[in-house]
């Protein structure tokens, strides 16, 4: 298991390297090592999740992004919002690994990715609304370790994937999902 990658300007896909370098890089490693292992004959396969995997609500970047704004009293987005986030279901995610460890060719990597990329500030938005706070741009140093990540524009497809491998998510969309927070 890894996260999607970032790719500068675009969505990235199935087939983008993993980070081996900064923040994440002992993740992308780890992956990378446990996928060359086919080579040797390991039926090993990799299942990308995205920067928020949800259920009810609340997990992953977006669960963060509302407990700042409980302790903040600002839902707020860095920029001006337009950076866009993956999202997947918890159990869309779910289906995936099961069909990976079906069907999944040795070495290969998949994208666990439902909704491409919702723009910040629209996961601020909804995040305001349900818990009745104001939604606001407000400096990237606002969100500590997590901001420049926060502030990054990362989409991600998940096309090959769910060509491959039959996988059709079907659960509510991560902006359909945050309407289950409660005040």
């Amino acid at each position: 298991m890894s996260g999607t990658p970032h790719a500068a300007g675009r969505a990235s896909t199935e087939d983008d390297p993993l980070p081996t370098e900064g923040p994440v890089a002992g993740r992308g490693r780890s992956v990378n090592r446990a996928l060359e292992l086919a080579s040797r004959g390991v039926r090993s396969s990799a299942v990308r999740l995205p920067r928020t995997v949800h259920n009810q609500g609340g997990g992953g970047f977006a669960g963060l992004l509302t407990q700042i704004a409980r302790g903040t009293g600002v839902a707020g987005y860095p920029g001006d919002g337009a950076q866009r986030w993956p999202a997947v279901h918890a159990l869309d995610a779910a289906v995936l690994f099961r069909l990976a460890l079906e069907k999944a060719p040795a070495g290969s990597s998949w994208q666990a990715v439902a909704d491409e990329g919702d723009a910040v500030r629209d996961i601020a938005a909804v995040i305001g609304r349900r818990l009745g706070l104001p939604v606001e741009s407000v400096p990237q140093e606002n969100f500590g370790t997590l901001g420049p990540i926060f502030a990054t524009d990362q989409p991600a497809s998940s096309a090959r994937t769910r060509a491959a491998l039959g996988w059709q998510p079907t659960h509510p969309s991560l902006l359909d999902d945050l309407e289950n927070i409660q005040a």
